[in-house]
């Protein structure tokens, strides 16, 4: 399968079951960006940890924000991938400096 296909699959299971997993998606997320924001707080404070802090904390309000106006479930699924992505390397890079 590729990963095209995954997605699609994920896709669908989300829109499926979009009120299941608005709750869990929130938690899961909002912790991911919590960890994230204090390993790159853990690495002091200047401009390029103030970028990242940044991006972190915008991509997880948006994603809260898209869930709690009711944005259309795709766009949730997308703000959610790709705050998942994006913070998880965020956790990566800032665990190797």
């Amino acid at each position: 399968m590729t990963i095209t296909r995954y997605i699609q699959k994920w896709q669908k299971e989300f829109i499926h079951n979009y009120y299941m997993y608005i709750p869990l998606t929130i938690i899961l997320q909002s912790c991911l960006g919590s960890i994230a924001a204090m390993y790159i707080l853990y690495q002091g404070i200047n401009w390029v940890s103030g970028l990242e802090l940044t991006v972190c904390t915008v991509l997880c309000m948006g994603y809260n924000a898209a869930i709690l106006a009711q944005a259309d479930r795709k766009l949730g699924f997308w703000l959610l991938m790709i705050s998942l992505i994006v913070n998880s390397l965020l956790i990566m890079i800032n665990l190797v400096l």
